[in-house]
């Protein structure tokens, strides 16, 4: 089975780190560049495990995606993580009120990615 990753995230290189990342294992990756694309992405492809930069320009950050996605009937069984450099307390309780099923710290280690990931799709 092939599993469907959206990855969202204004910088470039880390959308291409986490896509190299996901590369050997079982997953075809859609990527946008900020919190709308995120979202029209989202929506019109309904993939199987969404990754977030919280900080992002535009209208909607990682955390309004996350809350976005999570109340919308055809998403909401849609795991979300979180990637981020604010790694305060306050970070992880916005994050978990957005819902977000995970929240990773940058720098994050691939293969922590990837165990999240793994697990979120219990594979």
């Amino acid at each position: 089975m092939t599993y469907s990753i959206l990855i969202a995230d204004d910088h470039a290189d880390l959308r291409k780190l986490i896509r190299m990342t996901l590369l050997g294992g079982p997953f075809t990756v859609t990527e946008a560049e900020d919190g709308a694309q995120a979202l029209a992405a989202a929506r019109a492809q309904r993939p199987d495990l969404i990754i977030l930069d919280v900080m992002m320009p535009g209208v909607l950050d990682g955390y309004g995606v996350c809350a976005a996605v999570k109340a919308d009937p055809g998403l909401q069984d849609v795991p979300v993580v979180l990637v981020t450099a604010r790694a305060q307390r306050a970070d992880l309780l916005a994050g978990q009120q957005a819902g977000a099923d995970a929240y990773l710290v940058k720098p994050f280690s691939p293969t922590e990615l990837l165990e999240r990931v793994t697990a979120l799709l219990g594979t």
